[in-house]
């Protein structure tokens, strides 16, 4: 892993917040539909929200060919063929194909053009001196952002009770305010895998490169359950940061992606 350095914040941006933001929406609107019979403590809560959905279930069910009125009657497919489905790809940990790196990501399926979101960063995310002394010993998952918030994408030990008991905390009634099921084998959300992206070497050059982006606050609600990331401190009156990586060229199936940018907690 190598130290990043970058001079101002928007030399940062390999694409505009706007299209990272536009993909999220996407994405998490098609999960949300495909897993529609579910939602329904939910929608109850937001009648107009149901209205849209409902809307755009009926044009999906056309365009796929179904004829059922009834809506509890859709196909529901696993979340990386909803990804397949909306971006044209999906990605997967599987071992790397470096010596000794453990857990890597690939594409398994499809292609995906240069600049876009390919992967998210999951995790805690820590503001400057908040405690995070033990969550951090013999964890590489940290990553430092530019202005040096943390976030801790471990999925076991420590960091995961902290991950898990900072979700819960947040939850109001059926809205959950964040995704809990990166710290497991099923993902709700399939692009939080991005923790396990190894770092370029000399043989392998990067592909992808980190992004920071703050979700604004008119973030649908409805969606936040897919955020695979949560604030530490639940008092704090600010966007939650995210991480996402960005490709830096075209990747056929079956590649391994590999980051640049990587800030090492020391």
């Amino acid at each position: 892993r190598t130290l990043r350095y970058v001079p101002e914040s928007s030399q940062d941006k390999i694409i505009a917040d706007e299209d990272v933001y536009e993909t999220l929406l996407k994405t998490f609107k098609a999960l949300f539909i495909n897993d529609f019979s579910r939602q329904a403590d939910i929608l109850a809560l937001l009648p107009e929200v149901k209205r849209q959905y409902l809307e755009l279930l009926t044009v999906e069910q056309k365009r796929s060919g179904v004829n059922s009125c009834s809506h509890q009657a859709q196909h529901v497919f696993c979340p990386e063929e909803v990804l397949f489905n909306t971006l044209g790809f999906t990605v997967s940990r599987d071992r790397s194909s470096l010596v000794s790196a453990g857990t890597g990501v690939f594409v398994t399926k499809g292609f995906v053009p240069k600049g876009t979101v390919v992967s998210m960063y999951p995790g805690t995310v820590y503001r400057k001196h908040e405690p995070i002394f033990f969550q951090s010993l013999g964890n590489p998952f940290i990553f430092r952002c530019i202005d040096g918030v943390l976030i801790d994408g471990n999925d076991k030990g420590l960091s995961r009770s902290v991950y898990r008991s900072c979700s819960r905390r947040d939850q109001l009634g059926p809205f959950q305010m964040s995704d809990e099921s990166w710290l497991t084998a099923t993902l709700q959300n399939p692009l939080a895998v991005g923790q396990y992206v190894n770092n370029c070497s000399h043989e392998k050059a990067a592909n992808v490169c980190y992004q920071e982006f703050d979700v604004p606050g008119h973030f649908p609600v409805e969606l936040k359950q897919y955020l695979p990331n949560i604030v530490y401190s639940h008092d704090i009156e600010s966007h939650l940061r995210c991480v996402v990586l960005v490709t830096l060229r075209d990747i056929k199936q079956g590649e391994e992606l590999f980051s640049n940018y990587y800030t090492v907690v020391s």
